[in-house]
């Protein structure tokens, strides 16, 4: 499990690092800022947010990190996780890609869905980037990410990415 993510996701890295710097590294490899969470350390954190529904406050006092710290590497790994595919409790070698295999596979076994959406808080964008607007939510006056999960009825995880930003309801549609 540790072996497939980790070599995509330091090539994400490197190369988010490399658009940000506008360039090749000024310094050699291991200098400046080091990781509060290692890669597995990471891995784990998403890991049991998507099983368990630990809040990434609960997981940042777990690992005695910043609440940021967990919704980072949570925003970094949900994606490498979702393109590996979400495994079927009971049905070796069977993954699920999409919203449509869901459906199929749920359909076709006669498996009740459970559906449930979460919103994250997440840092607010700095002013005069796009969207930065687009993720405030409009109940909570924060700004958030949605989130959609999909578990059995046995509250074990069969797919986890219809991720959205938050969103701020019409003036003219607001009762206050």
């Amino acid at each position: 499990m540790l072996e497939e993510p980790a070599p995509k996701w330091q090539a994400r890295r490197e190369s988010a690092l490399r658009e940000r710097r506008g360039g090749e590294r000024r310094r050699a490899a291991g200098a400046g800022r080091k990781q509060r969470l290692v890669f597995t350390d990471r891995l784990l954190v998403t890991l049991v947010h998507l099983r368990l529904g630990l809040t990434h406050a609960a997981l940042a006092e777990l690992y005695r990190v910043d609440l940021s710290t967990v919704s980072g590497a949570i925003r970094e790994l949900r994606p490498l996780l979702a393109a590996r595919g979400f495994a079927v409790p009971g049905r070796p070698g069977l993954r699920l890609h999409t919203l449509e295999d869901l459906f199929a596979c749920t359909a076709a076994e006669g498996v009740r869905l459970r559906i449930d959406g979460t919103e994250v808080q997440v840092r607010r964008r700095r002013a005069g980037r796009p969207g930065r607007k687009a993720f405030v939510s409009g109940k909570k006056r924060q700004n958030t990410i949605k989130t959609t999960t999909f578990s059995d009825d046995q509250s074990r995880t069969l797919f986890s990415g219809v991720v959205r930003p938050g969103r701020m309801p019409r003036p003219d549609r607001c009762a206050y």
